[in-house]
């Protein structure tokens, strides 16, 4: 029996037109799809449904409901297909990505992120050769996972970045190898590849104001912290720091506060301003520092991971105690403990 993939266009430039104010997400792209597939004539491809999001998604404009919306329509048609593409704008792709592999744990089916960086309807366009990936990556490789698929790559999703603006390879997973690779053929590393499960759908609606992120640079002032942990609403921070996880510690009000916001519950989660390379609260004593305040260390999370991690659990009517203990356990091949 031919295997089904769903493809599902949320938005992005891939569907994009031009406008008197820039590109603009096109109403009726799935139409231009068909089209696109018919002229092509193309064989051997899994079969496959189109359907557009009713409300598009620059994904700039992303918001943490659409997440919820967007599992739910994944579900709804859960036991229909073998494989799932999400066609997605890339500027939060990443986010997307890491967000659905903690709402969708134990997946047992591939879901493909993809786009491009240069609409499909115009000249020298990228989305063709990844669209066409994604959709034989969905339908006939066992891939549990959430995966973005860009420029011949397959990336774990909780492990991608976007680390190019222009270049038509913008992701990759500095601390992750690639779990795939498509030339002549695809090649598939199944040693790294999380094992099925019974999936396990958890699809929370999340408050918007719940997480802050905040970076630290060379005199900071323990103002701007604070007006961050004084927002209504907030629950968590993600805190980048230098390194392997150094705060400024000789600005011991900027440490106070940090300690103060613990004891009100706020939860800091620690990641690296690096590309590459973790956390290790310890190593230097600035960071440890932190360990005797409260503060998680975030191991090798990427940004998106650790925000749309700390959204997630803050979201399941933990205890602060329990979330902290998560935060430092993998839960769906997002960190290296």
């Amino acid at each position: 029996m031919k295997r089904r993939v769903l493809i599902v266009y949320a938005g992005g430039t891939i569907g994009m037109q031009p406008s008197d104010r820039g590109y603009i997400p096109m109403k009726g792209f799935h139409k231009h799809l068909d089209s696109f597939f018919r002229a092509r004539g193309l064989k051997h491809l899994p079969s496959f449904d189109i359907i557009e999001c009713q409300e598009l998604i620059d994904s700039s404009n992303l918001l943490p409901k659409d997440w919820t919306a967007l599992c739910q329509l994944l579900m709804q048609h859960w036991d229909e297909y073998d494989g799932f593409v999400l066609l997605h704008g890339t500027d939060t792709m990443a986010y997307t990505a890491s967000m659905l592999s903690f709402m969708l744990q134990g997946l047992n089916k591939p879901i493909i992120l993809t786009g491009s960086q240069i609409p499909m309807m115009e000249a020298r366009s990228d989305a063709s050769e990844n669209l066409i990936a994604s959709i034989l990556a969905a339908g006939n490789l066992n891939i549990p996972e959430v995966c973005i698929l860009f420029a011949n790559r397959i990336l774990r999703g909780n492990r991608s970045t976007k680390i190019k603006s222009a270049g038509f390879d913008a992701f990759d997973s500095p601390n992750y190898p690639w779990l795939g690779n498509i030339g002549i053929n695809i090649d598939i590393q199944d040693p790294l590849l999380l094992s099925k499960r019974v999936p396990c759908y958890l699809a929370p609606s999340f408050d918007q104001d719940a997480v802050a992120v905040l970076q630290t640079y060379p005199g900071i002032s323990t103002n701007i912290l604070t007006a961050v942990l004084d927002q209504p609403g907030i629950k968590g921070l993600i805190l980048q720091t230098y390194g392997a996880g150094n705060p400024p510690d000789a600005n011991k009000d900027f440490i106070k506060a940090l300690e103060e916001a613990s004891k009100r519950n706020i939860i800091t989660l620690n990641i690296t301003q690096c590309t590459y390379g973790a956390v290790s609260q310890g190593t230097y004593a600035t960071g440890a520092t932190l360990n005797s305040i409260g503060v998680v260390a975030g191991a090798d999370l990427t940004l998106e991971a650790a925000f749309t991690k700390l959204h997630f659990l803050l979201s399941q009517n933990l205890s602060v105690d329990k979330i902290r203990q998560k935060l430092r356990t993998p839960l769906a091949g997002e960190m290296t403990v």
